[in-house]
């Protein structure tokens, strides 16, 4: 099981304790035994059962004895057994009226809290993902990448059995009872953290804390970060209390300083590419100027009555070696843009691919996209650019969620990575209108584009970098439909 990903990662994912040793690698909450009722019963009215019932029997006794000509014992039982009864009346009336002020206290907490919590049923969940975990899949992420209208109908079926007021605000929600329900009312099909919580569960984390958005009554979205104390066994999925903070102005500000960022290194980079333009004209203009006088001369010497085929070939000499200069000014140019020396480490592709995921989450939302991320067996970790990968990534996301954007239905991304022999195979697949078979051969070229405004360089630079890593790149169609990119890496055994 691999660690779920999120903005906002967690120290405390690990069980507190291991499964016992007869529970093989399953969680410790699907190998606890739920309290038998009766002693929950027991534990619940052991004050009743100690302070009615002895006393109910001390008053059957005095019944009796009045019955029984037994002398003066009569009165006494009938009196020590009218204290018991009230005493225990005493007692009770003390033991509700502590127990309404606990509830009344729970309850204050609950509504006047100053942050949003909600009250989730996840038992169908449970139930299900103990299901799978005893039929021996481990890896849940996979196995849902694999079947994602299965992830959707379990969605569907965790409730929201209740809010707080805070959350009312949070939502703009009229009433409580616009907030209950199924969790998906809230949780659009675009959101990428559910199966996140699966995958928590399967591991038996103990904590759990993702970032999600959620649909506000308005339509509109807010960025929410989530956190909920994961339960022990099966029972605890009955009532999960998650606690929901409104990260959305945060995260804007963070927005508009990486914008600030951003545009200063654009300015930089104009900057940059002035003074190479201003360099590159200089040298090269210098050997065209040089071609240019020679070939002039060379043709005023082959045009006299008698041609001086010496001036002419020393020309045409001088001619050449300007020529080699102009190339070689082009070629050093060219290595310092795009042959750069690269910082290669070891990089884990399934990670590269959840960080490319971040980094374009907000467009894919927009374009109503969702990315599952599935890695079959253990994937080795391979020497690479790693920024240069998550570009790779970036790109093939970025262009798949563009082709379904026209689309109706599910607009599912799968990223799928597996281990073949020498090479580490990825897949990014798509349910869009796919690829023609006549289009295939030239999209990888240079300023090859369909989209109205495109450059057509995306591919190009996706093959490009691939080939810097010794690996192959192509296109064919998806098993459902869509279009289906494939690269191919070499596992590094160095």
């Amino acid at each position: 099981m691999r660690q779920v990903f999120s903005r906002w990662p967690s120290r405390a994912t690990a069980a507190p304790h291991g499964a016992p040793p007869d529970g093989g690698d399953l969680p410790a909450w699907m190998l606890a035994r739920p309290p038998k009722r009766r002693w929950v019963r027991l534990e619940r009215s052991g004050t009743v059962a100690l302070l009615v019932v002895a006393p109910a029997i001390l008053a059957a006794a005095a019944g009796w004895a009045a019955a029984t000509p037994s002398g003066p014992a009569t009165p006494l039982i009938a009196g020590i057994a009218g204290l018991a009864v009230g005493a225990a009346a005493v007692r009770v009336m003390r033991s509700e009226r502590a127990l309404e002020t606990s509830r009344a206290r729970l309850t204050t907490l609950f509504e006047r809290a100053g942050i949003a919590l909600w009250r989730e049923d996840w038992t169908a969940v449970g139930e299900a993902v103990m299901a799978l975990r005893r039929a021996g899949i481990t890896d849940l992420e996979c196995h849902f990448a694999s079947h994602p209208d299965e992830l959707r109908a379990l969605r569907a079926r965790v409730l929201i059995t209740d809010v707080n007021a805070f959350t009312l605000e949070e939502t703009g929600a009229p009433d409580k009872a616009a907030c209950l329900g199924p969790l998906d009312r809230l949780l659009p099909d675009t959101d990428q953290t559910f199966v996140q919580w699966i995958v928590a569960f399967g591991r038996g984390d103990r904590f759990f804390r993702s970032e999600a958005h959620v649909r506000r009554a308005d339509g509109s979205e807010v960025d929410m970060l989530f956190t909920a104390m994961l339960p022990s066994d099966l029972a605890g999925f009955a009532e999960i209390v998650v606690t929901a903070l409104d990260v959305t102005a945060f995260k804007q500000a963070q927005r508009h300083f990486a914008l600030a960022d951003t545009e200063l290194a654009r300015a930089s980079r104009i900057t940059t590419i002035g003074a190479l333009s201003a360099s590159i004209a200089h040298e090269v203009n210098s050997p065209l100027a040089v071609i240019v006088a020679n070939a002039q001369a060379g043709l005023r010497w082959l045009r006299r009555p008698q041609p001086d085929l010496g001036e002419a070939t020393a020309a045409l000499d001088d001619i050449v070696a300007a020529a080699t200069r102009a190339r070689d000014v082009i070629a050093r140019t060219r290595s310092y843009l795009g042959n750069a020396p690269r910082v290669f480490d070891a990089v884990d592709l399934l990670q590269a691919a959840r960080d490319a995921n971040l980094l374009v989450e907000r467009e894919l939302r927009a374009l109503g996209a969702s990315v599952h991320l599935a890695a079959s067996g253990e994937v080795p970790r391979i020497a690479a650019d790693r920024i240069g990968l998550q570009q790779v990534f970036v790109n093939l996301l970025v262009n798949a969620a563009q082709a379904m954007a026209a689309g109706v239905g599910p607009r599912d991304i799968t990223v799928a990575i597996t281990r073949r022999d020498g090479h580490v195979a990825v897949a990014v697949s798509d349910t869009g209108p796919g690829i023609g078979a006549e289009r295939r051969a030239r999209i990888f070229e240079p300023f090859h584009s369909t989209k109205v405004g495109g450059m057509g360089m995306g591919l190009a630079i996706c093959r490009n970098l691939i080939d810097a890593h010794g690996g192959d790149i192509w296109v064919d169609a998806a098993p459902g439909g869509g279009a289906a990119f494939h690269f191919t890496l070499p596992v590094s055994h160095a």
